[in-house]
């Protein structure tokens, strides 16, 4: 007759091997199903990361509290405050090449942005939606011209120009990045501004309008080649002649 020792022992030897069976199965479970696609009615997530087969991060679906800061030319961006939640995307070489953003200003409007970057800097060409607390907004496509600099060395310089404190000389070193376009500047922009007046303002290199075509908030057109002073040189209908009508 088995003593009450021999039983209990008897006893964890079959829980033993119950309990391996069962982690067994549920290892090989694991791996047969990490290769699957699964299906999901509904998640909850605060963040998701694409990334390829040997890890490299590809895109970023975030909340605000999560969003990734971005990274150009591989170091990682200094933000003073929170990102926008969104998706953003990034290129073969890990850096940021661009995203859909979107959030509030704090107040009653809020704002919507896809931005398309440059190689190792900042956004070139973008859709944008801004839109104020007095329900005013602006509407379009924008389009930057970058220098063809990383953006980290375009920063370093700009803050060691900015620092400068002859103020003749400071204006002076700013302006000589500009002439060698190593500073970003506004190339085009065609929508709706908050005046609800329309408009096709495109610049020069050194950001400075040369052409306007706008429709103004009561349906005058208006078409005006500026100089590089800014000064409208020829304009449509001529000036001349709309005085006297």
């Amino acid at each position: 007759m088995e003593t009450r020792l021999e039983k209990e022992v008897r006893f964890l030897k079959i829980y033993a091997l119950v309990a391996t069976i069962v982690c067994g199965l549920f290892l090989l479970s694991a791996f047969v199903f990490q290769g699957q696609k699964q299906k999901f009615g509904e998640i909850d997530v605060e963040r998701i990361n694409i990334v390829e087969k040997d890890g490299k991060l590809r895109m970023v679906i975030s909340n605000e509290a999560r969003q990734h800061p971005g990274i150009v030319n591989g170091k990682i961006i200094k933000r003073d405050g929170p990102r926008p939640p969104g998706m953003i995307f990034f290129n073969h070489l890990g850096d940021e090449m661009g995203g859909l953003i979107f959030g509030d200003n704090g107040g009653n409007g809020h704002f919507g942005s896809l931005t398309f970057d440059k190689v190792r800097n900042d956004q070139t060409m973008g859709f944008r939606y801004l839109e104020s607390d007095n329900g005013t907004y602006q509407s379009g496509l924008e389009m930057w011209q970058q220098p063809n600099l990383p953006s980290d060395v375009v920063n370093e310089k700009y803050e060691a120009a900015s620092k400068i404190t002859d103020e003749k000389a400071r204006k002076a070193a700013i302006q000589a990045m500009i002439d060698k376009n190593e500073l970003a500047t506004n190339r085009l922009f065609l929508g709706k501004r908050r005046d609800n007046s329309t408009m096709l303002l495109m610049s020069d290199t050194k950001g400075r309008p040369r052409l306007r075509m706008q429709v103004a908030p009561d349906g005058t057109p208006k078409l005006e080649f500026l100089d590089e002073a800014g000064k409208v040189v020829y304009s449509l209908p001529e000036e001349s002649k709309a005085g006297k009508k």
